[in-house]
């Protein structure tokens, strides 16, 4: 692909980004690099690689769900001095 001052322009507006001259070269140039690189890749034989979309296998680790005694809603209550009328009392919305 020919990559050009004006397509750096472009990109750049799109991005909306506010580049300067001397910046824009330099884009030019780091983005032939990066292109160069993409093509390289394209070059390699992967027809006998499984895909890989993590680095190691995910597994989930979970625990067992188990039922316990509750805590009591005085108890509960009594915890805290935030309480009015057997529930816990929050800030105010409006």
């Amino acid at each position: 692909m020919n990559i050009s001052l004006d397509l750096v322009k472009k990109v750049a507006a799109n991005a909306r980004l506010k580049l300067k001259e001397d910046e824009l070269k330099k884009f030019v140039e780091e983005m032939k690099d990066i292109l160069s690189n993409f093509s390289k890749l394209s070059k390699v034989d992967t027809a006998n690689t499984p895909p890989s979309f993590h680095p190691i296998p995910v597994v989930n680790k979970t625990r067992e769900d188990k039922t316990d005694e509750c805590l009591d809603r005085d108890d509960a209550l009594s915890l805290t001095p935030h309480s009015k009328d057997g529930y816990f009392r929050g800030p105010k919305v409006l």
